[in-house]
């Protein structure tokens, strides 16, 4: 089973909760991205390597990245930023899956190398019809 590092215990409890009760639903996360300059984002082989393996194991969970973005500034606060994906997974359960899905471990692998910090802000679920344009 892999770990992430600096994980809110008390949100994945809150979580685990929700999964395991019949008000489990669809969930949507932010996730706020710094990559090493080893990663070479976003045209390097180890940042490339990264969004694959990231992109088979939301896959593998029924989850789907949504949209992500190179952040060209800061406007208002100090927190340093490469890229911003938007995922959303068909219910918590999912999203807890990613711990034990099979390109888990090789994903964090590849994280630990690639990602110098990342913020993932659990937020309410997200749909289609939210975007505008649809």
């Amino acid at each position: 089973m892999s770990e992430l590092p600096n994980v809110n215990a008390e949100t994945i409890e809150k979580m685990q909760r929700i999964a395991g009760s019949s008000e489990d639903g669809p969930v949507f996360m932010l996730n706020l991205n710094k990559y090493t300059a080893s990663a070479g984002f976003p045209n390097g082989e180890l940042y490339k390597k990264y969004m694959i393996s990231i992109n088979r194991l939301v896959d593998e969970v029924e989850g789907k990245i949504l949209w992500q973005t190179k952040v060209n500034g800061q406007v208002v606060g100090n927190q340093d930023l490469d890229e911003v994906l938007g995922v959303w997974y068909p219910s918590h359960q999912s999203f807890l899956g990613i711990r034990t899905a099979p390109s888990s471990e090789r994903n964090m692998e590849l994280r630990s190398s690639a990602v110098q910090s990342a913020n993932l802000q659990w937020c309410n679920a997200y749909t289609v019809k939210n975007m505008v344009g649809f």
